[in-house]
């Protein structure tokens, strides 16, 4: 079940040392030079996509790479950045979608995003793969790290046989794939102090830009006094995008429950020490149908997976994750 034979590096010991040194750390080089694309939803709203192509002379039938990023992440992210260099150096073109409002710009409409958002990754798996087949591409390969890494698993469930015509196949880093578990144990102690406040941080100021948009929107007071991701996901989270309460959204957001629907070969990898996605919720093999891979390494952190010295990089996850992808074509 391991199968990325990650071994962490002697100085960086413990899950909270490996998740707070790659989202500190990691990724402080150049920025690859990103094209951006504003779409127009269905809805009358808009999303930003960042690409990175292989450029001119770019192989026929080249693959294209998807990144959903991770709840308030973007195309900066440490892991989208690593991503990209992979993609760059097999000749793949990359496309990192924003979830709304996580692109610098706040979005329009009277919603956000969430762990579940499958219909909204299905719409953007749709549109990239007509686009790139239609510019002489080939298959799609698509990864989601986290937040994105459930609400990926949670599309290919709810695609079933269909997820084939769209993606040759998907891999999901580090998803809270049971969202009450992964919920519990950021609101506790070190976790809450640490991980919840710098979530908040930006969560809320875009919240309150929503309320300001959509003047009565939720129970702006109530916002202001959330300290949890569980409270608020009650007031913010959880109604705006049709769910009865936070509950409700855990429960049907969560991919574990789901995950022998999938019909496409599909990675889930988790690492044992996560802080927040605790091993005792991960699936193991009798939970999952044949079309899914677990890899569960003791050690790695929340999307850490720091490898070689001081100061260390963060190549070698996306390496494994993007070669498992690749045997796919």
């Amino acid at each position: 079940m391991t199968g990325f034979a990650y071994v962490s590096p002697p100085w960086l010991p413990g899950g909270n040392a490996q998740t707070i040194w790659a989202a500190l750390v990691a990724g402080r080089g150049a920025p690859p030079a990103y094209r951006r694309e504003r779409w127009s939803t269905p809805d009358g709203d808009f999303i930003d996509v960042d690409f990175h192509e292989s450029g001119a002379g770019a192989a026929p039938g080249r693959p294209l790479l998807v990144l959903f990023h991770g709840l308030e992440g973007s195309s900066q992210s440490h892991y989208a950045r690593a991503f990209a260099a992979f993609a760059q150096a097999r000749g793949m073109d990359y496309a990192v979608p924003h979830f709304r409002g996580c692109s610098g710009e706040m979005n329009l409409a009277p919603r956000a995003y969430h762990s579940g958002d499958y219909e909204e990754v299905g719409w953007i798996l749709q549109r990239l793969r007509e686009r790139h087949a239609a510019a002489g591409g080939g298959p799609l390969l698509a990864v989601g790290v986290s937040l994105g890494g459930n609400a990926l698993l949670r599309w290919a469930e709810e695609a079933g046989e269909s997820a084939a015509r769209t993606v040759a196949a998907v891999a999901a880093v580090s998803a809270p794939v049971d969202l009450a578990a992964g919920g519990a144990a950021i609101g506790r102690g070190f976790n809450r102090l640490t991980y919840t406040r710098m979530f908040l941080q930006t969560m809320k100021p875009k919240a309150l830009a929503k309320w300001t948009q959509h003047p009565g929107l939720f129970d702006r007071d109530a916002l202001l006094d959330a300290r949890d991701l569980y409270a608020f996901d009650n007031i913010f989270t959880a109604p705006l995008h049709g769910f009865r309460n936070t509950d409700d959204y855990w429960s049907r957001g969560s991919a574990k429950p789901y995950l022998a629907a999938i019909r496409v070969p599909a990675l889930v990898l988790n690492a044992r020490n996560d802080p927040f996605v605790p091993a005792a919720s991960l699936p193991d093999a009798t939970q999952v149908g044949r079309h899914v891979t677990l890899w569960q390494p003791a050690h790695g952190g929340h999307v850490g997976f720091a490898s070689g010295g001081p100061p260390g990089h963060v190549a070698a996850m996306p390496q494994a994750v993007g070669g498992w992808l690749s045997q796919a074509l």
